[in-house]
């Protein structure tokens, strides 16, 4: 046993023999991120190729859009959903102390970048194409049963409904700039992020049978 259970994706950190290491090293490497991120997207692209033979999922060209472009075979030319994949490889050990208000604890806690997540709820309900976020876990000792990466998502009507419901942002936060963020003089790096509970979300990848 990693830590003490408290409920289902809630763990007693402080009983933890391999602790997530809850230190900001102001170190943030986004092309390392992106490179996860991009190899999780083609592993997810390839599943649902794979399991769904009606479907094609392919890597969309639409700027600002999600990661992932799903059609039918039998209508190409209109997507019948979209997926956004996130790679977690770090937690936040200090979210008690830092967002006391939200109520999450590390264990269960995931993160988003604030801005593409109001760019995805704006794509949803211009479009109303279902969209999905899929969260990749990594590192998480607690969660990452024998290293194996796990899988959780959500539909992103369902994460606006928690955000609207936050009205004093209990579940943001800012941190500051860091080594990494700025790429060929261009800062990429996140800085604002919003949070959820894997509670909240579905583990695996989405169902396509829309």
């Amino acid at each position: 046993m990693v830590a003490k259970i408290i409920s289902k994706n809630i763990f007693d950190c402080s009983s933890c023999v391999s602790r997530c290491d809850g230190i900001s090293k102001g170190v943030y490497d986004f092309e390392k991120d992106a490179n996860f991120s991009e190899k999780i997207e083609n592993e997810v692209i390839r599943l649902i190729n794979d399991n769904y033979p009606d479907l094609f999922a392919f890597k969309s060209k639409r700027n600002g859009y999600p990661d992932i472009e799903i059609i039918s075979k039998k209508s190409i030319t209109k997507a019948i959903a979209f997926i956004e994949i996130k790679v977690q490889s770090r937690t936040f050990m200090s979210v008690e102390k830092i967002l006391p208000k939200s109520n999450l604890k590390p264990s269960e806690t995931i993160a988003l970048n604030l801005s593409d997540l109001e760019r995805y709820f704006e794509i949803h309900n211009k479009g109303k194409v279902p969209l999905f976020i899929v969260w990749c876990l990594k590192n998480r000792n607690c969660i990452n049963k024998q290293n194996q990466d796990v899988f959780f998502f959500q539909d992103v009507s369902i994460l606006e409904t928690i955000r609207k419901k936050d009205v004093e942002n209990y579940r943001k936060f800012k941190r500051a700039a860091g080594i990494g963020d700025v790429v060929n003089g261009i800062h990429k790096g996140v800085l604002v992020n919003y949070h959820f509970s894997l509670n909240e979300l579905q583990e695996g990848i989405p169902n396509l049978q829309l």
